[in-house]
This record gives structure tokens, sequence and C-alpha cells, in this order.
């Protein structure tokens, strides 16, 4: 049994200004900065007694995030995952969300040319997650700093689809954690928020 807890990387400018970031490499703003100092504390004060193994997505935003959570627990990101990127949206990166609607129409039914087709993001996630679990200690967590479709690409497989809820979005530096046993997944505390 695991526990696993996936992190969302804290803000940048493109989310401050509402655009569509993707697999384009965008670091963290000041906000951002002090949203991962935020969720480092609340993370520290969760696991303190407890060993952890942190992880991250390869984007800056994500390694970032990653590298100030672990040095609240006191320890040091062990990989950087680029199954943990965020999905690739092609064209539609660097767009801002009304733009891409009226371009693409509504987000997941979109056929934005170059993008990374769902099915794909998620078992990419669900593969390096795999992957960090089994290099894992069975007595050691597992926190993952990413992105957010790509978080809520897993916890829509973790719950057949039950979340997030039509509306839900999950916020910056927000996490969500999971008791994995096997292949079965339980969501022990969801992120999403209305908006």
């Amino acid at each position: 049994m695991t526990i696993l807890t996936l992190v969302r990387h804290g803000e940048t400018a493109w989310n401050y200004g509402g655009r569509i970031q993707g697999s384009t490499d965008i670091p963290l703003n000041d906000t951002g900065r002090i949203q991962a100092q935020g969720i480092a504390e609340t993370l520290a004060a969760e696991y303190a007694g407890r060993d952890v193994v942190v992880v991250s997505s390869d984007l800056s935003r994500a390694a970032e995030t990653a590298d100030v959570i672990a040095a609240a627990l006191g320890t040091t990101v062990s990989r950087r995952m680029p199954g943990l990127q965020e999905r690739s949206y092609g064209e539609a990166e660097g767009m801002d969300a009304p733009t891409f609607y009226d371009t693409y129409g509504p987000w997941h039914a979109a056929d934005v040319p170059g993008a990374e087709a769902w099915p794909v993001v998620r078992e990419r996630a669900l593969a390096a997650i795999a992957e960090v679990v089994a290099s894992t200690p069975a007595d050691v967590d597992v926190i993952a700093v990413a992105h957010g479709a790509l978080i809520r690409e897993v916890i829509m497989h973790a719950t057949d689809g039950q979340f997030p809820r039509e509306g839900e979005r999950l916020p910056n530096c927000s996490a969500t954690t999971f008791r994995l046993d096997g292949d079965a997944w339980e969501m022990l505390a969801y992120a999403g928020v209305a908006g």
C-alpha cells in the first residue's frame, strides 16, 4: 500500500493571465513561489515523522514547486519525470481560455491540431506513477508535483469519472491524496473547487 499525494504546481504568469501553458515551460511567478511555500509547510506538518519520496514533472514550474516542498520535508526531489508533464495542447498553447473556446469549442471535446490525446495523457501519467510506486518501499509515501490537466486525468481514473465534477478546477498548489493498493485506488482527500 502507498499513500500518494498529487500536488499541482504554483501559479505562473500564464496561469494569472488565463493562458494555456501545456508543455510550454513557464516558470513560477512570485505568487506561485508563495503558494509553493504554503503547501510545503502544510505537507511538512502532515508528513512529520513519515518517510516520503518527492518526484516532479521536469517542467520548471513543477520542479521548483517540488524543490520547495522537498526542502520543507528535509529531503530532495528524487526524480524529474517527463511522464508527469502537462498535456501538450499543440497549436492552442499560449491562447487565453475565451480564444480557445471560440476557436475549438468545449475543453474536453476540442480537436486541437498537435494536441496530445486525453487517453494518452492518462496512460502516460499512470505509467509514471506506477514506476515511482514500484521503486518506492511499501512504507514510504510519495508526493508527486505535476499539472492540472494531468492530475484531473488521474483523479478521473481513480474515481471512475465521478470527480472532478462539472465546473470544478484544481487550484495552484492544491493537493489530492490517494491510497494505492495494487491496482485499487481510493481517494482520501480531494482538492477540487467550484469555478
